[in-house]
């Protein structure tokens, strides 16, 4: 996949990015969230869509979907040095868009770190795949009920 397909995300985009991100995170973690227990936060999601996406320093970059025109196929948001977010739209996982996003995103970061579900295995077992190592620090998640997320980061050879 050609990174340069990858585009800046504007504000007109936060809609997208919450839907892509609420179908990515029910399809993905319903294990973990339990959507009958924890409803989607849709307007905190949303929140912080807006809010990143005029934070200085801070890049979304949006992949438009060419099979369903009108919605994003994935997204990756990063800053300097953390990897803030990324999801594929659960209709186009499979298709190496995961990849493509995180190569376009690491390659303008320094000494790149994320924060992962602890049991979101799918995840954790990509950027294991991708080279990433955890760092043996962990915290709670920012929403209930407050799983353990692990930090990890891509050493540089």
């Amino acid at each position: 996949m050609d990174p340069t397909r990858f585009r800046q995300a504007t504000l007109e985009d936060a809609q997208a990015l919450l839907d892509v991100e609420r179908a990515a995170g029910i399809a993905a973690l319903g294990h973990i969230f339990p959507p009958g227990m924890y409803p989607f936060p849709a307007d905190e999601v949303r929140a912080k869509w807006e809010a990143a996406l005029t934070e200085p320093g801070v890049r979304v970059l949006v992949l438009d979907d060419d099979v369903d025109g009108g919605r994003l196929a994935c997204f990756v948001a990063h800053d300097e040095r953390l990897l803030r977010h990324l999801a594929v739209h659960p209709s186009r996982w499979g298709a190496g868009l995961a990849r493509a996003a995180m190569d376009a995103a690491v390659a303008e970061m320094s000494d790149p770190r994320l924060w992962c579900l602890a049991d979101n295995d799918q995840a954790m077992g990509f950027y294991e795949h991708l080279g990433w190592r955890r760092t043996g620090r962990s915290q709670p998640s920012e929403f209930p009920p407050f799983p353990d997320q692990v930090e990890m980061v891509l050493p540089r050879d």
